[in-house]
């Protein structure tokens, strides 16, 4: 109840006293439909559709599964809606059947995705990932642990010859010159990206995959620059967000997925996340996507509903950096109040859009919010609802 009362006081927009306590409701439901400035783009609401790996691709071409998945959320009313985690490199998929991005020729289909993405007011965004030690793995529904070579798997890259578990491919450790491919892999990515017309792009650099790897002493045993110290397990990091803004426009938004622990002792930790988001924000990264583990099979993760909101709170008040909350979050009182107290500027779901690809509409609808509508479906909207129009940019 103070806690409340708190973030009643300091969010009255009107600068009143607090008033009912369903005025104050309805205040703090409206902060999910707030439009969000960054750089040149203007996000039209706080709802992010997370990455989500939907292992359906065949040789890294995005199909008409995922411009239903995807257009479905945008039909849906989400503010920005990004790809599943798409490979830089062949080797850097997660699966075979991976989302990629390592050839010109994957541009068109995605162009085509991008533009319905427009057509209904949200914000296209790409994440560009590399797989590394987790590579060569099976999709989910087909079991567990490694593809062999025999059939279809490939060895897979890692800053040490370190396994993520007896059940992975052992992968091989990277030289400095295939380090450096790597950073261009990604520079590459990002110009077919804008080819595509992608708004946003966000650098995955969590959930054990190959910069995570890079940053985590658990998994980074390497002796030369690359490994050891906080600066040296960092330059990859760093190399890559540089070698990406460098080719990104400077009117576009660029944004890195962390996982801010390991939630193992001697591991990558909040402190460390801290730091590295104030280095990437002074190189041009504009919002870190605040997610956590992935890294080690000894994690021990305490979840629970926004069980990772702290940390995108903790990033966001010491690095002074925007941030995103992801985790556990499905109800829309979860989202107004991680926005009411301020912990995150955005509010990034997944499985609740798997549950739901009409969220954000029901949200506004259940709190008598404004959302835009598509104009096919004005018939079934609350009276006065405007028609969805095309996002720019």
């Amino acid at each position: 109840m103070a806690a409340a009362a708190a973030r009643s006081a300091t969010n009255n927009r009107d600068g009143g006293k607090p008033n009912e306590a369903g005025n104050f409701e309805k205040e703090n439901m409206a902060l999910l439909f707030d439009p969000l400035p960054i750089r040149g783009i203007t996000l039209p609401n706080r709802i992010v559709v997370s990455p989500m790996c939907e292992y359906s691709s065949r040789d890294g071409f995005a199909n008409d599964w995922h411009l239903v998945h995807l257009g479905s959320r945008a039909v849906g009313g989400a503010g920005l809606i990004f790809t599943e985690a798409t490979a830089v490199t062949p080797e850097g998929r997660i699966s075979p059947e991976d989302l990629g991005i390592w050839s010109d020729e994957h541009v068109e289909f995605l162009s085509r995705i991008v533009q319905f993405l427009k057509s209904q007011g949200a914000v296209p965004g790409m994440q560009l990932a590399h797989a590394g030690r987790k590579g060569s793995t099976q999709r989910p529904w087909d079991g567990a642990g490694a593809i062999p070579l025999e059939k279809g798997g490939w060895v897979p890259v890692a800053p040490s010859a370190v396994a993520y578990s007896e059940s992975y491919p052992m992968p091989r450790a990277l030289s400095k010159d295939e380090i450096r491919e790597v950073v261009e892999a990604f520079a590459a990515a990002a110009r077919r990206a804008l080819r595509a017309d992608f708004s946003i792009i966000e650098i995955h650099a969590a959930h054990g995959y190959l910069i995570h790897e890079f940053l985590s002493p658990l998994s980074n045993k390497r002796t030369d620059e690359y490994g050891g110290s906080f600066e040296n397990r960092t330059r990859l990091a760093r190399e890559i967000v540089c070698a990406v803004r460098k080719v990104w426009p400077a009117h576009l938004p660029l944004f890195i997925r962390i996982s801010a622990t390991d939630w193992v002792n001697g591991g990558w930790n909040l402190d460390e996340s801290v730091e590295l988001a104030r280095q990437v924000a002074a190189l041009g990264v504009d919002l870190v996507d605040c997610s956590s583990a992935g890294l080690a099979q000894e994690q021990k993760i305490v979840a629970g509903p926004g069980f990772q909101v702290p940390f995108a709170e903790r990033v966001r008040r010491d690095a002074g950096v925007m941030t995103g909350a992801v985790g556990l979050i499905e109800t829309k009182e979860q989202v107004a109040e991680i926005l009411t107290r301020e912990q995150a500027d955005l509010v990034f779901m997944a499985r609740e859009f798997l549950r739901d690809p009409y969220w954000p509409l029901r949200a506004a609808r259940e709190s008598k919010q404004i959302a835009s509508w598509p104009v096919q479906y004005l018939r079934a909207a609350p009276p006065d609802s405007p028609a969805r129009r095309p996002a720019d940019g």
